[in-house]
């Protein structure tokens, strides 16, 4: 059996859920990449307990349980659906998944499954990289435009200087006459 004809990485990726901080995969999202009922994976994991601690598989609280079932379109009790909340499973519990379900498949399912999970987090590795460049790029930049706004405002005020009317008076462009010229008081003589 080919891995590429059991599941694809995209469709693993898109059955990772995010509950409570935790990237899990819900046990009837599990039964249906295994193959198996739903029934049949979680019987299973009762019988083998004691490898699944709370870091490795845990059921959601009833309002978890409510936003999963309007999420997933899962029917109520009542209607002859799910009584109680699935299991959610960490990245650690479907590794263990493999030892309790011990068929071809569900290894094979679970190769595809550690690659969805560690390719999960190359893309939040890179893209936690790629915010902190682009951070610091937009730092940078605000510092330059900091340091070219004080520059052209500069600029602006010198213009601005320039374009006001002086007040002074302007002496005439051409010759001066004696007459016109101011008269300076002589110095005194010594005498000596």
């Amino acid at each position: 059996m080919s891995k590429s004809a059991v599941v694809s990485i995209e469709q693993v990726a898109q059955s990772i859920l995010l509950i409570r901080g935790h990237k899990v995969m819900l046990d009837f999202h599990l039964a249906a990449l295994y193959g198996v009922e739903t029934r049949v994976l979680t019987q299973a994991v009762k019988r083998n307990l004691g490898r699944f601690p709370d870091d490795f598989m845990f059921q959601p609280t009833n309002q978890e349980f409510i936003n999963l079932r309007s999420q997933f379109v899962m029917s109520s009790s009542g209607h002859g659906g799910r009584r109680t909340a699935p299991y959610a499973f960490t990245e650690q519990g479907v590794a263990m998944l493999s030892t309790v379900l011990n068929s071809p498949r569900a290894i094979t399912i679970n190769i595809e499954i550690m690659r969805a999970f560690v390719r999960l987090r190359e893309l939040l590795t890179s893209n936690k990289e790629l915010s902190q460049r682009l951070d610091e790029l937009e730092s940078r930049i605000e510092r330059k435009l900091e340091t070219h706004d004080q520059a052209i405002t500069g600029i602006l005020h010198a213009i601005r200087e320039l374009m006001k009317p002086t007040e002074s008076k302007k002496r005439p462009i051409g010759f001066v006459t004696l007459e016109e010229k101011p008269n300076k008081p002589k110095a005194a003589k010594r005498k000596g």
